[in-house]
């Protein structure tokens, strides 16, 4: 038997009935305990999957555009993926805005996603903000490509979706919300026989089906400035419902009646008649819950009739004053542009006005009042005043802090711990306390710190994302979603959110959101090596190789400094190789080696996969030159050199490959490749006849 045969048969017994190699490198156990102790106890939340859709330009239509649409879906995604709102999971959420929402793309994720996930016990929710167009007696939603010449083969059909809701998906429980022109085509009081006959089917379902939509059949759906801010006048109703105004029983859950009752008396009022939100009341359970808030309304005892809801507008003598209404955020307010809240609850309320560098005004009580109007005045009148000795020991903490090494950040620790003692208040020597404590590696210290500056300054964004950044290095994947997205809707132009987000959906699978996000902060900001990094990293693991390896390039080129340079690099949240497994060393020099390691790993990865061992070999060699103990490194190289051997039909490479599948496993032997690394160098050992 020549060698070639017998390499090629040593590679084929080891992949026959073998799994295909993991792409994830060595991601951490997920956590979100925010949501877990967010829930009164007992309470079990059914898994829950959910695709949100938002456009507001259309491709073909640019004379239809709608000001508000993604906004509204971003409001949607972030009450679903809040723990005191739907309690979704982040991964479990498929967000598809603007130029993404193309009728291929709502195929997939309707008729292919949600239909291949959701089980008989689970929850799922589809909503979409757009235009919806009835022709020729049908309903249809609009995808961003539609072709108003031919919508009935570019319009996405409300009958189709009926039928996917009604009859493909399994869940027990399922939620659709359409926020359309003409969207309450698919409920019961529609006008065309066919729509009648959609609604019947539903109604036969043995499942339970929500169906609210934003208007009647042809009327239309209103959008305007004046609600929050700037929504769908219908959504705005739903997203503040969903945050607790629509728990009418005040039992801290809100169910689908509460929701469905709650939207249509406010919808109906504020448009004055002309706007009707439906549900379908025959075809789902009534206290389908929808909303957990058991922490803002469960101790609210009942008021008034839940149909009686109040407004208040907030005025402010400054701009760009940000607004939390119960201690939850609420909309941002300006000087001559005031923010007006409509649909909430009678009763007290707790109102704050924050602008980072002031003092914040309130938090104070204010009274709604049923079927009124309130006026609230915010007023920042005085610059935050700093202790000196404080502001002093801070910038003698931040020289420390920016040497980098372990010794550095516990100078610097202490000296952010001395002006926290004379300045309880001092909302940035708690964000820089907390980043010392993450470089150090502790990270209940760092949250603690975090949480107190957020609480400090509502709006502080850099201290969000710099806890987005830590919560991504600890597993807390959905919380750093939460607080990553809170960043980017308050800031669409914060590049370093953006970046993070990236690296929080790859850590989720959610590679397309993962690459929207990396371009977009590559677009605000071009020269940031990381983020080049995490997009090549999304690339790889889509299977996107050639893309990929651009990436991988631009990240060594923007990132080749020399080592003591590196050493001395501020990175913006230290320690950020997030959920990588990689963190070990408490010095951001080791960040940069580490980082660039990871990168030639990917190289090698994208050749291997390309079937290019040379390369590949290559580059997990530099890989290894910059982190010698990485596992995955070494079993690529094992594998690389296998194939090798495979593609060359020459033995001389299989002592190279069994020497890397040893060290593997030496350095940890429980990764999940340990098996097949095993078997690799089994069946190495046989061939060679045990010579190493």
């Amino acid at each position: 038997m020549n060698a070639r045969l017998i390499v090629l048969l040593l590679v084929a017994g080891l992949l026959a009935g073998q799994p295909a190699p993991q792409r994830k490198r060595d991601l951490q156990v997920e956590k979100d305990t925010a949501a877990q102790a967010a829930l009164p106890p007992g309470m079990a939340v059914p898994r829950s999957y959910a695709v949100v859709i938002g456009i507001s330009d259309y491709r073909n239509m640019p004379d239809r555009s709608l000001r508000y649409a993604e906004r509204d879906a971003e409001s949607i995604y972030a009450i679903l993926i809040s723990p005191e709102g739907g309690n979704f999971r982040a991964e479990n959420v498929h967000k598809v805005i603007g130029s993404q929402a193309t009728l291929a793309n709502l195929v997939r994720e309707l008729d292919q996603w949600l239909p291949s996930v959701a089980q008989e016990d689970d929850r799922v929710l589809i909503y979409f903000a757009g235009h919806g167009f009835v022709f020729g007696g049908r309903a249809y939603l609009a995808p961003h490509d539609l072709l108003p010449a031919n919508i009935p083969g570019t319009g996405y059909p409300m009958e189709a979706l009926g039928k996917v809701v009604g009859g493909r998906i399994k869940a027990r429980n399922k939620v659709l919300i359409t926020d359309a022109c003409h969207s309450g085509a698919i409920t019961p009081d529609a006008g065309p026989q066919q729509n009648a006959a959609l609604n019947r089917s539903l109604l036969d379902l043995d499942r339970s089906v929500f169906s609210l939509s934003a208007s009647r059949d042809r009327e239309a759906s209103f959008e305007s400035a004046e609600w929050g801010g700037g929504h769908g006048i219908f959504t705005y109703y739903v997203v503040k419902g969903l945050e607790g105004e629509a728990d009418a029983n005040a039992d801290g859950i809100v169910t689908a009646d509460e929701i469905a009752e709650y939207a249509r008396r406010n919808v109906r009022e504020a448009t004055g008649g002309r706007q009707n939100p439906t549900s379908d009341r025959g075809s789902f359970d009534p206290n389908l819950p929808l909303a957990y808030i058991p922490k803002i309304l469960a101790s609210r005892a009942p008021t008034l009739p839940a149909s009686e809801f109040g407004t208040l507008v907030l005025e402010s003598n400054m701009d760009g004053v940000e607004v939390l209404v119960d201690g939850k955020p609420a909309g941002v307010v300006g000087k001559g542009a005031p923010l007006k809240l409509q649909g909430l609850r009678p009763g007290v309320h707790t109102v704050k006005g924050v602008k980072m560098g002031y003092e914040p005004d309130g938090p104070r009580e204010e009274m709604v009042y049923p079927g009124q109007e309130s006026t609230v005045t915010l007023k920042i009148l005085y610059t935050r005043r700093r202790n000196k000795k404080a502001a002093e020991l801070l910038d003698q903490g931040i020289e420390h802090y920016n040497k980098g090494f372990a010794d550095n950040y516990r100078k610097a620790a202490a000296e952010f711990e001395r002006a926290l003692a004379l300045d309880p208040g001092f909302s940035r020597a708690a964000l820089y306390l907390g980043r010392a404590y993450n470089a150090l590696f502790e990270f209940e210290k760092a949250e603690k710190q975090f949480r107190r500056a957020i609480e400090m300054d509502p709006d502080y964004l850099e201290a969000r994302a710099t806890f987005g950044g830590m919560l991504l290095d600890t597993g807390g994947f959905d919380e750093a979603i939460r607080q990553l997205n809170a960043v980017v809707q308050r800031d669409a132009g914060h590049a370093l959110g953006h970046s993070l987000l990236a690296q929080a959906f790859r850590m989720k699978d959610l590679y397309p959101q993962s690459i929207e996000s990396a371009r977009q902060a590559i677009r605000l900001n071009p020269r940031n090596p990381e983020v080049h990094f995490f997009l090549a990293d999304s690339l790889r693991l889509s299977g996107q190789h050639q893309e990929a390896q651009k990436e991988y390039l631009e990240y060594l080129r923007l990132s080749d400094y020399e080592s003591k340079l590196a050493g001395k690099l501020n990175y913006y949240v230290v320690g950020f190789l997030v959920g990588l497994g990689k963190k070990k060393r408490a010095s951001q020099q080791d960040i940069w080696r580490d980082l660039r390691s990871l990168a030639y790993f990917g190289l090698g990865d994208c050749h291997r996969l390309m079937s290019n061992p040379d390369p590949a070999i290559e580059n997990y060699l530099k890989s290894l030159a910059l982190d010698a103990e990485d596992p995955k490194a070494h079993y690529g190289l094992g594998l690389a050199y296998t194939q090798k051997a495979e593609l060359s039909g020459a033995l001389d490479s299989l002592p190279a490959a069994r020497r890397h599948f040893r060290t593997m496993l030496e350095i940890n032997q429980h990764l999940a490749e340990a098996d097949r690394a095993r078997k690799y160098i089994a069946r190495i050992d046989a061939l060679l006849g045990g010579k190493p």
